[in-house]
């Protein structure tokens, strides 16, 4: 018996309702080993939504559950400790090879494409408030800190694949309740999901609509900082109770994973690296983080096999340098020891045969280095929002200054005190055209990249 309409809509109005999944307040896909990609989605619901591939729903698993932390001991030294609380489900599902379409409760993915000629780096994006060094970034100026401006210029420009080579969480303590600094107060800190939505997840929403992320982890992320986030929100790697930061007793390991290769097609690929615990100066042969330092050598050796052109991605440079203020003269620091060390350890040339670009943060300017002898070229992209260097480096360093041994500096060029971001376009396997943009999406220096040598416009940018 077919019901009135005046009975059916009666029946409606009396049936519960049917609460609407909310939108995610991130998605995003992150590529992992091989090229894999992984959509992730983070959500206040306790259940997953599915996922839509190519007109077809899937489900998403949880990655991990809301749940409440207690804080690391932390080397920002916070006056008042307080729990990591991460109030949020993040959900995951692994897109398959070839994938046209991705959407999520509505919300259109990045898919990966079979060749990268266009690729984004930044690094070093947090906002910095950290009581230890009494370093108080204004968080709330988009001109003090401006990443949600570089998130939005760098999309705009429609890259490939985005490079982020670390350190994303920089909100490590409480702002101070002064007028002096009016400019942070009441930012979210700690290691929580506040922290990480306000230093990485918000405003880089144009990023992550924009490309597939391509993610070193920086020293920030490292277990005893904002290791439990990384490995929850970025970590490319399947979640494990002995890779999640939760527990000091597993951070020898939760503090390293084994490289891993994104192709880019065309003969070239990215092999990223976690060596952001590497300490700067060379280790005791015994010391087991030199052990994982010569097998990241011995991997980085064999997966450089595998294309004609890799492009390594580290936080730490490698052959980079930076300078401090002594006595009212700069005295330049070399590149990182321990690494260095570990690897001629395993081959005199220090890296194998293809390596022909460093792409690297941690030293918070831009940089390049090409070398007279057969190194790789060095970049360094840490300028992309959090409190930059002061110390002025020189138009070209000292002719007797090398930043590792037997590593003679033949091209140099930096940018201090200059926020921005870098782009890469392709050429062939191993020549790439690089433009360093400034914040306001004016190009600030140029470059060419072509098998391990590079050369710039501007030797030195003011």
């Amino acid at each position: 018996m077919r019901l009135s309409h005046a009975a059916a809509l009666l029946a409606l109005l009396a049936a519960p309702a049917v609460r609407a999944a909310e939108a995610p307040l991130a998605a995003y896909v992150v590529m992992g080993d091989g090229g894999g990609a992984v959509a992730r989605v983070v959500t206040s619901d306790a259940a997953c939504p599915q996922i839509v591939l190519d007109g077809r729903p899937a489900p998403m698993t949880v990655r991990a559950s809301a749940e409440t932390l207690p804080q690391r001991p932390t080397a920002s030294k916070p006056e008042v400790s307080k729990p990591s609380i991460f109030p949020v489900t993040i959900c995951e599902a692994a897109l398959p090879k070839g994938a046209r379409a991705a959407r999520v409760l509505g919300r259109r993915l990045p898919v990966p494409r079979k060749r990268s000629d266009r690729i984004l780096v930044i690094g070093d994006t947090g906002c910095r408030l950290k009581a230890a060094d009494s370093a108080y970034q204004l968080c709330n100026r988009a001109g003090v800190w401006p990443f949600a401006r570089i998130a939005t210029l760098g999309a705009a420009w429609k890259p490939d694949l985005i490079v982020h080579v670390g350190d994303y969480h920089y909100r490590e303590t409480a702002c101070p309740e002064d007028v002096s600094h009016a400019g942070c107060q009441g930012s979210p800190w700690g290691y929580g999901w506040d922290a990480w939505n306000a230093d990485f997840f918000s405003p880089a929403a144009p990023l992550l609509a924009a490309s597939p992320l391509v993610l070193a982890r920086g020293n920030h992320e490292n277990c005893a900082r904002a290791g439990q986030g990384w490995f929850r929100l970025l970590d490319p790697m399947p979640l494990t109770a002995a890779r999640d930061c939760n527990d000091a007793a597993n951070d020898f390991e939760g503090d390293h994973s084994r490289p891993y290769v994104v192709p880019l097609g065309g003969g070239a690929q990215l092999v990223v690296m976690d060596m952001a615990n590497a300490p700067n100066a060379a280790m005791a042969p015994g010391d087991p983080r030199a052990a994982q330092l010569r097998a990241d050598y011995d991997d980085l050796a064999a997966l450089s096999k595998q294309a004609r052109s890799t492009l390594m991605v580290t936080h730490k440079p490698i052959l980079g340098f930076g300078g401090q203020t002594r006595d009212g003269k700069v005295t330049l620091f070399p590149g990182n020891g321990a690494i260095q060390a570990a690897f001629i350890s395993r081959d005199p040339a220090m890296f194998p045969a293809g390596v022909d670009v460093l792409l690297a943060g941690h030293v918070h300017i831009w940089e390049q280095v090409s070398f007279a002898a057969p190194f790789p070229s060095q970049f360094i992209a840490g300028f992309s929002g959090t409190q930059e260097e002061t110390v002025p480096l020189p138009v070209r360093p000292p002719a007797d200054f090398t930043p590792a041994p037997g590593a003679v500096v033949d091209q140099f060029s930096s940018w201090i005190q200059g926020f921005g971001y870098m782009t890469m376009e392709r050429r062939s396997a191993r020549r790439w055209k690089v433009t360093i943009w400034n914040i306001d999406g004016q190009v600030a220096n140029r470059c060419r990249i072509d098998g391990r040598k590079s050369v710039c416009e501007r030797a030195h940018m003011d």
